[in-house]
């Protein structure tokens, strides 16, 4: 994130091109405010087990920001809240390509903690568009870029259930720590800026995704 962001950060200065950090919503951390918009500053626990990630996305973001400061880069900044849908790595921990192979195998679906915590999941084509009108915009950003429908993650794992007509039974193992309880996106400058929303009902996308991942068992 951050040796990474500076040889691409002093690439783009030289060759004076528009640059993109595929930023993310874990800057907000664990999150003390609902739903998150831009100007929270976050609630991040800088020595722990996921600080490495967030911690390492925050001081990209930071570059980004220097490089448009004292070089005039054209630097965009996007967070991105969860996203799914097909191509997803079937191995790759994600919750959602977690659930969907549990489901698909009739196995026990494994939900860390009570699954009271609530995530919000954008459709990847929906994601696409926002990250082309970023792009195409003026903006710096910051920029959520997500769908600002909350589901728990119970819920999520009762719908794969029952959209793969699945045997799986629930079971739960120990919440790992500074694990975000909640995490939803504030669209509103997306939408005035970029005009931009989601459309992509979960559901919908939820199917479109499981009929991905029964190609690959």
């Amino acid at each position: 994130n951050v040796v990474g962001a500076t040889n691409l950060l002093g690439l783009a200065k030289r060759l004076k091109v528009p640059i993109l950090q595929a930023s993310t919503s874990e800057v907000y951390g664990d999150p003390e405010v609902s739903p998150q918009n831009e100007d929270y500053r976050g609630h991040v626990n800088p020595i722990g087990p996921r600080a490495c990630y967030d911690e390492g996305k925050r001081a990209a973001e930071t570059l980004f920001f220097d490089y448009h400061r004292q070089h005039k880069l054209d630097t965009k900044v996007v967070r991105i809240f969860n996203t799914y849908g097909p191509h997803l790595d079937k191995y790759d921990g994600r919750v959602v390509s977690n659930f969907i192979l549990q489901a698909l195998k009739n196995e026990p679906i494994t939900i860390y903690g009570d699954g009271s915590q609530t995530r919000s999941f954008c459709y990847v084509d929906d994601l696409v568009e926002g990250l082309i009108k970023m792009m195409a915009s003026s903006h710096s950003g910051p920029i959520n870029l997500g769908n600002p429908s909350e589901i728990t993650i119970k819920e999520l794992a009762e719908t794969i259930i029952q959209l793969t007509g699945s045997t799986s039974n629930i079971i739960h193992q120990a919440l790992p720590d500074d694990d975000p309880k909640r995490r939803n996106p504030d669209i509103t400058l997306a939408k005035k800026t970029l005009n931009w929303e989601p459309t992509t009902d979960l559901t919908a996308g939820l199917i479109k995704t499981i009929d991905y991942f029964k190609t690959k068992s």
